[in-house]
């Protein structure tokens, strides 16, 4: 009897005599072909990765890992855009490792920053970056990783009006965006450029005058952390220079953070496009002033620094999870309300780059006092970062994010 071979609703059933091989072959190619199906179903989803795989990956539970030969993804002296407070191998640092740092989460791998791929997406479209100078930091990074992969003969450019900052890449019809606004609602620190003042004044209750200028983003990325650790920020109720105003001294800075996030979340409620503006927010970017948390004397901060923390989980006493935990609950109620905010929690892998701060290495606007000289640590900033370095990362965590929505 002839051996048979019937599929029927998607199981085998399988009738043989020990004379027959082509029987035997027929299975064989059967399940051959079956498992390069499969096989090649893995190939696809690892290919499309940036659109099918980012919601099953931790992007930021992963290790740094040392990489000289994808990074840096731009040179920093290249980036015709680039900021003086973040040009770090332009105001004399010599070890340059802290460029050469790819993060690998665990269970996948980022994909390679495409600009031509953003800037197709971005097509007709504004990204706008809305918040401090850490999230200004992130946005020179982000326009530096563009330029340096666009053709140099491909048309752009960068305008200054009121609070923004606007970088156009003309060719591709595509604008990328930053806003100040450090503390996200209305304060006397608004100013692009003199925003320092002695005693900040913040209008907790107040956000119309920033939300109106990018109501019509189809892409935000907020960020309001440090700003708020200011122990004598006082909250105002009226208007500014008003002989009616209110002034009040909230002593708890989470409170007044918390009253701040709800006035945030509640504009969003109600002026954000549900079916165009897709929304981010970055988490607290750690800062490195405390070197006893990594095993320093006490007094040492990220000055000469140029090695990573390697303990995994690594958290600094700098980590305000308080903070954090503030964001992430008005997050979810607006979730509650319909309302999507993705939470790029950034913090962690942030935490590991003591090395990757400017420190001494940037310009200052005030030169340091002779005092100050005989004492790097009293004048380094360990709270920006260097670049190209750790916010190219966050970039590349939010492109991922972006290619896929």
């Amino acid at each position: 009897m002839a051996s048979t071979c019937k599929f029927v609703l998607g199981t085998w059933k399988f009738r043989y005599n020990f004379y027959s091989i082509a029987g035997l072959l027929l299975l064989g190619f059967v399940f051959a072909a079956l498992y390069l199906t499969e096989n090649s179903k893995s190939f696809l989803e690892e290919e499309t990765w940036p659109n099918d795989s980012v919601p099953h990956c931790d992007l930021f539970s992963g290790k740094w890992v040392y990489d000289n030969v994808s990074y840096p993804l731009y040179k920093g002296k290249q980036c015709s855009l680039m900021e003086d407070d973040f040009a770090c191998e332009k105001y004399g640092r010599k070890d340059l490792n802290y460029q050469k740092w790819r993060w690998q989460p665990h269970d996948c791998d980022l994909p390679r920053f495409n600009a031509n791929a953003l800037l197709e997406k971005l097509n007709g479209k504004k990204l706008v970056f809305v918040g401090d100078s850490l999230n200004r930091n992130q946005w020179i990074s982000m326009v530096c990783l563009i330029e340096s992969s666009i053709p140099p003969s491909s048309s752009k450019s960068l305008i200054r009006k009121g609070n923004f900052l606007i970088f156009q890449a003309t060719d591709y019809n595509a604008t990328i965006e930053f806003y100040w606004s450090p503390l996200l609602v209305e304060s006397n620190c608004d100013d692009l450029v003199h925003h320092r003042v002695q005693t900040r004044i913040v209008k907790v209750e107040a956000i119309e005058k920033h939300g109106r200028q990018w109501t019509d983003a189809d892409i935000l990325v907020f960020d309001s952390f440090m700003w708020w650790l200011d122990p004598k920020l006082t909250i105002i109720r009226g208007s500014f220079g008003s002989s009616d105003a209110i002034y009040n001294e909230v002593g708890m800075m989470n409170r007044k953070y918390g009253m701040a996030l709800n006035t945030w979340s509640d504009w969003l409620e109600f002026h954000i496009n549900r079916t165009r503006t897709k929304l981010f927010f970055m988490s607290l970017s750690p800062y490195h002033e405390m070197g006893e948390d990594w095993g320093m004397e006490t007094g040492q901060n990220c000055y000469g620094e140029t090695k990573l923390v390697v303990k995994e989980g690594y958290q600094g006493t700098t980590t305000i999870g308080r903070m954090m935990q503030i964001v992430e609950s008005a997050i979810q109620k607006l979730e509650t309300r319909g309302l999507k905010v993705e939470f790029l929690n950034i913090t962690q892998l942030s935490d590991y780059r003591k090395d990757a701060h400017p420190s001494i290495h940037r310009k200052f606007w005030v030169p340091p006092t002779e005092e100050q000289l005989t004492k790097p640590e009293s004048y380094s900033d360990c709270v920006h970062w260097c670049l190209s370095g750790v916010p190219d990362i966050w970039n590349v965590i939010l492109y991922s994010y972006i290619l896929r929505s």
